[in-house]
């Protein structure tokens, strides 16, 4: 049996959809001392069997993360006949808190590093308490992408489909309009004010962008604030998330448990990233701007109103 007292405080990478989290994840996760996760989404609820409930029909997509997880772990493999197993041993935890599975999780991969980034547990403060109340030594790496380039992303995904899923709906107009940049402000006021009750030696904030751009040095340093090893092989290991067991398309029944653009090319690709002026018309809707509020915090997150 693990030993719980092995557990290492996780890395929890804080981020809206669509802001690189997936590579990066996978990118830090593959650190040798680190274990990197799809998306669990076990703090969005308080049980298993609220879980699970809720996260059926067409949010069953939102439990394949952690059928993967489980079948990895306990069957050392991705299959049908493992994903079954999965379900079985997510069954028999019907009566536990989320916050015990995840650390019975985090136990079985000890002493290595957690590093999670589930994007549904910024979307409600009561998710990201349960972080806190499970893991009180956690640390996080608050991810940020460009408003315009997110919602940008966001919007290629399934027609907008997760766009409307996350309730980004502009209902001051004449009719109702996806606008993306509501649920970008959302997760980051959502994220600041967690944050701002979170020692300033246990998280970091960093765009995206600038990470992509020069990932050596920016892994390095996060080497150096996770106390994890920096050595050439440990960068390069870095280099190469698509070495991640989760770098793929799952079985049937749990095919996604991340985002499927980095499913079906995980690969890190060299090149600049240059993040669009704050002020250029909204690609979505070029007779509009960013609204003021977005365009400021922006601002306080690194952006600026001319292109980089």
């Amino acid at each position: 049996m693990v030993n719980a007292a092995r557990v290492q405080p996780p890395l929890f990478i804080l981020g809206s959809p669509r802001s690189y989290t997936s590579l990066i994840c996978a990118m830090i996760g593959q650190h040798p001392q680190c274990y990197g996760l799809p998306e669990l989404n076990l703090f969005a609820t308080d049980t298993m069997d609220e879980m699970v409930s809720q996260f059926t029909g067409m949010r069953q997509f939102q439990m394949h993360g952690l059928l993967r997880t489980v079948a990895q772990l306990y069957a050392g493999e991705q299959d049908m006949d493992s994903i079954q197993m999965a379900w079985r041993w997510i069954l028999n935890r019907m009566d536990r808190e989320t916050t015990q599975v995840y650390q019975e999780l985090a136990a079985t991969v000890a002493p290595l590093v957690v590093v999670d980034k589930s994007p549904i547990y910024c979307a409600s403060p009561n998710n990201l308490d349960r972080l806190n109340a499970a893991f009180p030594e956690a640390r996080y790496l608050h991810l940020v992408r460009h408003p315009i380039s997110q919602g940008q992303s966001i919007l290629s995904v399934a027609g907008g489909a997760m766009a409307i899923f996350g309730g980004s709906i502009d209902l001051e107009s004449d009719e109702a309009v996806v606008e993306p940049q509501i649920g970008w402000f959302d997760t980051q006021v959502n994220i600041l004010e967690y944050l701002a009750e979170i020692p300033a030696s246990r998280w970091q904030r960093l765009r995206g962008e600038d990470f992509l751009n020069d990932p050596d040095r920016h892994l390095r340093d996060m080497c150096h604030w996770l106390a994890l090893n920096d050595d050439v092989d440990s960068i390069e290991a870095m280099l190469h998330p698509e070495n991640s067991p989760y770098a793929h398309l799952g079985p049937m029944g749990a095919h996604l448990g991340n985002d499927i653009n980095f499913l079906r090319s995980p690969d890190y690709r060299r090149g600049k990233i240059k993040p669009p002026s704050l002020d250029e018309p909204l690609p979505w809707r070029p007779e509009r701007q960013l609204f003021p509020e977005v365009r400021e915090l922006a601002i306080l997150l690194g952006y600026d109103g001319s292109p980089s």
